[in-house]
């Protein structure tokens, strides 16, 4: 009697969980370590803005969730978010921390560069964001607004973003911080 099923099934089910663990980057921070999956579900687009007279940018928020596994031992989950920023003719590209749950937040320069290191080889790279900006153009086309073909003109763009456009990009702090 096996305990644990068919043998080829659990070597299946390994080399599928193995292939998940390749998919893991960790930051390791002065509160621990912060463990990011491309998992379901662990990028979101929580906001996109298109250039407006006040504002002359598109920009796109974006939220990832990771595991922030502390020296104390305990593990926890969190969410923090960026935004993605390109000028009018989508030329140049800026990351910009958000004003309350900065992925930037509370992080040495070091860590900010391991972060932005993260963004550019693993993040823009991930299944999961190239699914999270395909649904949200899905979306936008079932509204139908005067915006949704600007709107999905900029996805589209944030689809071709590059490692070396994430690199090349300066870290803005939100206006509130300077």
């Amino acid at each position: 009697m096996e305990m644990f099923g068919n043998g080829k099934k659990l070597i299946k089910g390994r080399k599928r969980a193995m292939k998940k663990l390749l998919d893991a980057k960790v930051i390791n921070t002065a509160y621990g370590l912060e463990v990011y999956l491309d998992s379901v579900k662990s990028i979101e687009i929580k906001e996109v803005h298109i250039p407006t007279i006040d504002s002359p940018f598109y920009e796109a928020k974006f939220g990832i969730k990771y595991f922030l596994l502390r020296k104390e031992k305990n593990c926890n989950s969190q969410r923090n978010y960026f935004y993605i920023r390109m000028n009018p003719d989508f030329s140049s590209i800026v990351l910009k921390e958000t004003e309350t749950e900065s992925l930037f937040a509370v992080k040495n320069e070091a860590e900010r560069k391991a972060t932005k290191k993260l963004l550019g080889e693993w993040f823009v790279k991930t299944n999961n964001y190239k699914e999270c900006i395909n649904e949200f153009i899905t979306e936008v086309e079932k509204e139908d607004t005067s915006h949704t073909a600007e709107t999905i003109k900029f996805l589209e763009k944030l689809l071709e973003v590059t490692t070396e456009d994430i690199e090349l990009a300066s870290v803005e702090k939100p206006a509130t911080c300077k």
